[in-house]
């Protein structure tokens, strides 16, 4: 196993967009448990390929409280999103120590595959609907901070610019 690199915002990189999984085998296997070693020693809830620079649709997630809840979507996407909205605060393992408020759909149903390829459907509202929106939209290289206005959005980039700056 090994910890990834996690991309930051605004690396060009996270503006590509994800291939299609075809192969399920061992090298399938190896990026999701790297991925997940990432995703928890950074603290985070869940995250995309894209995030850690492997353009393959594969989305790592745990919403549990004791980290030992670890869901696996390969070729996730949405196929029906409510009309009714939602705002949460959202947050970012490319976008470190930055939340804002977004708006989005707040129940979404997600059609994807498991790590054998088997196909599956799950009705997400709440917390795991935002996440599956969040890091979908990461596959389609979209950043979270892409549905703020543009004034937020500079101030966003200069915040980090200002991170980056500290010795």
């Amino acid at each position: 196993m090994a910890i990834l690199t996690i991309l930051e915002y605004p690396d060009p990189r996270l503006s590509r967009a994800a291939k299609p999984v075809t192969a399920f085998d061992d090298g399938l296997r190896t990026l999701v448990r790297d991925m997940s070693e990432t995703m928890y020693a950074a603290a985070g809830v869940g995250l995309a390929a894209v995030q850690v620079d492997v353009l393959e649709r594969v989305v790592v997630m745990d919403l549990s409280e004791a980290k030992n809840e670890l869901r696996v979507f390969v070729n996730p996407s949405i196929v029906w999103a409510s009309q009714e909205l939602q705002s949460c605060e959202e947050g970012c393992l490319s976008v470190p120590g930055i939340f804002e408020l977004v708006r989005r759909p707040a129940q979404v149903r997600l059609r994807a595959q498991d790590l054998q390829g088997a196909a599956f459907e799950l009705e997400c509202t709440g917390t795991l609907a935002v996440c599956v929106q969040h890091e979908i939209d990461h596959l389609d290289g979209t950043v979270f901070v892409q549905h703020l206005s543009l004034l937020k959005q500079a101030r966003v980039r200069a915040k980090l610019r200002k991170r980056r700056a500290r010795p």
